[in-house]
């Protein structure tokens, strides 16, 4: 029978027919892959369009331009390693094998690499909830600073002095965000033991109404002095300690003009600022006398006093 088919040729035509048929559900998987990639990666880029749409500020239009492209690309890599695991499978390969490899490949590069993939998935995270902007004053892995850039794998940070530091998503592992909404600038005024504690802060009350009546520094106030009062008895001072609300980044500003026009009040009203005072203690003898004190004078002599 098989001669028979050989001669006219069904035998050939059968097996062409099979590859033909290989071929077309090959053709058919790249369509479909190319079509769901395409209009997934479109779907993702609308929603983040009219997501964006109405925002006004620069940084989170480029945060969620950031989030889109990750979420395009894990779109990608997945309908594109199912359909090369479909083509495989019409090739009559055998996929298990290839997978449990792949498995232990992908195992031994998740060992080797454990830290840039823990790195990314931080990012990941740190850009969906929005934990760290752009703009941003933040102490992150014991280095604080402005934020300069966010990446899925890195912070970029620049302090006071101009360094700029980087640090690894994976390190991070607690965010103070000193820039979020609002900010307090906390003061510690000291005065001398013997000064009129109430006095000192019915001045500080004044100061600080005078500061929001500034036509500068009222837009950067958001709320009236705050005085908690007496904090601590300190070693020379009495501490005194209050607060501003006030917009982000402007706690320091704030600070530095409240303690300049308050030592101009505190000046002005005789309100003693402390310094480190010394007693100097000469002992007692065992009868309860007092040896005398000796101090040299401006020539070099011992005097008593």
């Amino acid at each position: 029978m098989e001669k028979l088919l050989h001669s006219i040729g069904l035998m050939n035509l059968a097996k062409w027919t099979h590859e033909i048929v290989t071929l077309l559900h090959i053709v058919l998987i790249l369509v479909i892959a190319w079509t769901v990639i395409g209009l997934s990666q479109r779907a993702i880029r609308s929603f983040r369009q009219r997501i964006t749409r109405g925002m006004d500020n620069r940084e989170q239009i480029v945060r969620a331009e950031t989030l889109g492209r990750v979420f395009r690309y894990i779109t990608s890599v997945i309908v594109s390693v199912i359909a090369v695991t479909l083509i495989l499978d019409e090739l009559g390969v055998a996929v298990a094998p290839i997978l449990g490899a792949a498995g232990v490949v992908g195992l031994a590069v998740g060992f080797g690499a454990q830290s840039l993939v823990k790195d990314y998935f931080a990012g990941f995270f740190i850009l969906l909830e929005n934990q760290i902007r752009l703009g941003d004053v933040v102490a992150i892995a014991d280095k604080a600073g402005l934020v300069e850039e966010v990446t899925l794998r890195y912070v970029r940070l620049r302090d006071y002095e101009g360094n700029v530091h980087i640090v690894s998503n994976g390190l991070i592992t607690t965010v103070t965000n000193m820039s979020r909404g609002f900010a307090q600038s906390v003061v510690d005024v000291g005065v001398a033991y013997r000064e009129d504690t109430d006095e000192a802060v019915g001045v500080m009350r004044e100061v600080g109404a005078e500061m929001r009546a500034d036509p500068v520094f009222g837009q950067k106030i958001l709320d009236d002095l705050d005085v908690a009062g007496v904090d601590k008895w300190d070693d020379s001072a009495v501490i005194l300690r209050c607060r501003f609300k006030v917009q982000p980044l402007e706690q320091w500003n704030v600070r530095r003009e409240f303690l300049r026009r308050l030592k101009k009040a505190f000046d002005a009203r005789g309100i003693e600022i402390p310094f480190p005072h010394l007693t100097i203690y000469a002992g007692v003898a065992k009868d309860g006398s007092a040896p005398p004190f000796r101090v040299e004078g401006p020539d070099g002599s011992a005097a008593r006093s």
